[in-house]
């Protein structure tokens, strides 16, 4: 299982340029380039750029408080640590999460409260020194809204992560792991829970 590696950055003024392209390109909502500077989510992708550049010169604390401040502003957490690829394009942006030894590929969209987390301190701090506790995400994937992906798992070029789908095991290129969609009832099974919720707000358990 392999998934292909963020390709080297162009330079940083470009790759922000990139960025913003990006988000016309993706948001519908978007028309224009000043539009796009106002993409609730854009922060956090430029911020990361900067932070990731400081915290691989040993610039920790600095790259840190960089994140805190993009996370009260975004409402996403994108460890300084984490490595992410060209045109990666964050939507909305509310309590997306990336932990610090992710990587993620180029061209790859990630919808609100995705999480690409480890899956514990009691498992984790088992690993080597330097050993990968988070995701790999290939080039291409879809990440849908609350999906969440743990451990050091590979996710394949192009594959789509469903909403509300929890990925533990690898996930091969161009595969969909999907949550299962909601189940219609009958109206008769509608009304009885209805009636149901009535007894038991009566009985005080609200």
């Amino acid at each position: 299982m392999t998934a292909t590696q963020p390709s080297n950055p162009p330079g940083l003024l470009r790759t922000l340029r990139e960025d913003l392209r990006t988000v016309i390109e993706r948001d519908p909502s978007v028309r224009t380039r000043r539009e796009a500077m106002l993409h609730p989510a854009l922060p956090a992708v430029w911020v990361h750029r900067i932070a990731h550049r400081m915290h691989r010169r040993g610039w920790r604390i600095s790259a840190r408080l960089a994140m805190l401040v993009v996370r009260a502003i975004t409402g996403a957490e994108i460890h300084p640590g984490a490595v992410l690829g060209r045109r990666v394009f964050i939507d909305h942006g509310s309590a997306v999460v990336i932990g610090e030894t992710a990587v993620v590929g180029d061209d790859v969209t990630i919808y609100h409260q995705v999480t690409l987390g480890a899956v514990g301190f009691r498992r984790d701090n088992l690993r080597a020194v330097g050993e990968r506790r988070h995701p790999v995400i290939g080039a291409g994937v879809l990440l849908g809204a609350n999906a969440t992906v743990l451990g050091p798992v590979t996710v394949g070029d192009g594959a789509v992560i469903g909403a509300q789908a929890l990925v533990i095991h690898d996930v091969p290129p161009g595969a969909r792991a999907l949550a299962p969609a909601a189940v219609l009832r009958p109206q008769q099974d509608a009304q009885h829970a209805i009636e149901l919720l009535r007894h038991i707000a009566s009985a005080g358990s609200w």
